[in-house]
């Protein structure tokens, strides 16, 4: 992996063939992730990744899964106070099953326990309704 400064308003990073825009500019980039929105989009994609590879193992069925992300950043000395998140399965899964993907996930996810010692993480898991 790769991060490179391309000018005072973009940086891009780059992994394997993808790359993505960062928001390094002081006056912020709406076209690109800031520093705390990637930690977000990692943490997210950890969970999603964390579903992908448990589901098999617990013979865990599901058509689709979103995750809501809310972070509070604190100024003095920055940092992310809390992150407080929602998974939401589709799935016919019943409510235990649901709560022990919620357990693996939490578990095994490598950005989830690397955040969780530093920083309130706190969030559920539910069922997508119509």
């Amino acid at each position: 992996m790769c991060a490179k400064w391309i000018s005072h308003t973009a940086s891009v990073s780059y992994c394997k063939n993808a790359e993505i825009n960062l928001d390094t500019n002081m006056q912020g980039n709406p076209d690109a992730f800031n520093p705390a929105e990637l930690l977000l989009a990692a943490l997210s994609a950890c969970m999603i990744k964390g579903m992908e590879r448990v589901a098999p193992i617990l013979k865990f069925s599901f058509s689709g899964v979103e995750v809501k992300l809310h972070g509070v950043r604190q100024d003095v000395p920055p940092k992310m106070e809390s992150i407080e998140y929602e998974i939401i399965v589709d799935t016919e899964e019943d409510d235990g099953r649901l709560e022990l993907l919620h357990k693996n996930i939490k578990q095994y996810g490598t950005v989830f326990n690397t955040v969780a010692p530093g920083t309130i993480l706190t969030g559920k898991i539910s069922r997508k309704t119509s």
